[in-house]
């Protein structure tokens, strides 16, 4: 349809607006701690609630974006978005946080769910996720240089994180409504193809992003406690992680299909569990932002692959959604997992078994990326309207 070139770049930004509260998790997690007085295992589970919202999102969304249109469900998850974040900002009563952030991480899956199944339509969904996460990276970096200048308390980074999502809201009238399809022609929409390598690396990609969140959930503690940092210093280290993590998606973007899949999702994931384990153990500035950095050129780049992956599983993008929402839910855990496990085995022992369980998955997601067992789906002829990570996925 004429309307989907046009469309690209506004699901970038949806894609953005939804990506950013996983990307900004190391100091809403921090803040809610320090502002509101919590324990880091509290605070930790307020930041998993809002990610397994997001998560569920996109595990009751996957397969009715076709259905309710981009244009309608992008302005609901935005506007939810604002509304539960800009609420949780506004009050420092905790059962009101809560409320605040669990409406508005519905919004942000709500987001990323019409970006990824939209992407996913794309003749080149690798190219528009590498760009999402381009997009992303770059916010929160800036965010990341901001908000220790804002003044304290929680309230700061929960009202970035809706800001954003009111600023996208205007781009949403370039989105498609829901397309006319016939009763007829709903019933007949096909089953979802390739379940079992779908299944696979949707359980893959959890295990996946739950290793690398357990550590982003508490990079902050581990800058400001172990390696001895102020919040500036740690921001600064953040933003500079995520610049370089735009580096690593132009990389991407340039690579392309060169390598194939398995290569960068393989060769990445083991360097990726290095830097797992020396950010975790750091006790200073230099192997602290070694660690961060390193790991978040590799991050992203993984990452836009693995979605590329799941979206060559089905032309309508639904095993992009799901691939996506499971990701998610390894974000949603991650929180709690890391404060349980650096409470039990501290930041070392932490990043020692994250890097092993990194080291353990990379194995599956390498041989689903090879060609012969993941090819890529010859779209059929399906109503759709508008396009749709990653395309930007954290």
């Amino acid at each position: 349809m004429s309307a989907r070139p046009r469309a690209a770049w506004p699901l970038v930004a949806v894609f953005t607006a939804g990506y950013l509260a996983a990307y900004l998790l190391p100091t809403v997690v921090g803040r809610l701690s320090s502002g509101l007085g919590l324990s880091p295992t509290q605070a930790g589970l307020i930041g998993s609630t809002l990610l397994l919202s997001s998560a569920t999102a996109g595990f009751a969304l996957a397969a009715r974006v076709e259905r309710y249109g981009e244009r309608r469900l992008a302005r609901l998850g935005l506007l939810l978005a604002l509304g539960g974040y800009g609420g949780a900002a506004l009050t420092s009563l905790l059962p009101l946080v809560v409320a605040g952030a669990v409406v508005g991480g519905f919004g942000s899956g709500t987001a990323t769910a019409v970006a990824a199944s939209g992407m996913a339509a794309r003749r080149d969904p690798h190219r528009l996720t590498t760009f999402g996460l381009l997009s992303v990276s770059a916010t929160a970096g800036a965010l990341y240089l901001t908000i220790p200048h804002l003044g304290g308390g929680h309230g700061v980074p929960f009202a970035a994180i809706g800001v954003v999502a009111g600023a996208v809201w205007p781009v949403t009238t370039r989105l498609p409504g829901p397309a006319p399809v016939p009763t007829a022609g709903r019933a007949a929409a096909p089953r979802l193809p390739h379940r079992r390598a779908g299944a696979s690396l949707a359980a893959g990609m959890l295990c996946w992003s739950l290793a690398q969140n357990a550590l982003w959930g508490v990079s902050g503690r581990i800058g400001l406690t172990q390696a001895g940092l102020t919040e500036v210093t740690v921001g600064a280290v953040f933003a500079v992680a995520l610049g370089a993590g735009l580096l690593g998606v132009t990389g991407a973007g340039a690579l392309g299909a060169r390598l194939g899949r398995a290569v960068p999702i393989g060769v990445g994931t083991v360097v990726i569990a290095g830097c797992v384990a020396l950010s975790a153990s750091a006790r200073g500035l230099l192997p602290f932002a070694t660690g961060e950095i390193l790991w978040n050129v590799f991050y992203p780049v993984v990452l836009s692959y693995l979605l590329s992956l799941a979206a060559s599983l089905d032309p309508r993008g639904r095993w992009a959604v799901l691939a996506g929402s499971a990701s998610s839910l390894g974000v949603a855990c991650g929180p709690l997992t890391g404060s349980v496990l650096s409470s039990g085995l501290g930041f070392g022992g932490m990043g020692a078994v994250l890097g092993a369980l990194l080291l353990v998955v990379a194995a599956p997601l390498t041989a689903l990326a090879r060609p012969r067992r993941a090819p890529t789906v010859t779209p059929q002829p399906v109503v759709r309207t508008g396009g749709g990570e990653f395309s930007l996925s954290v």
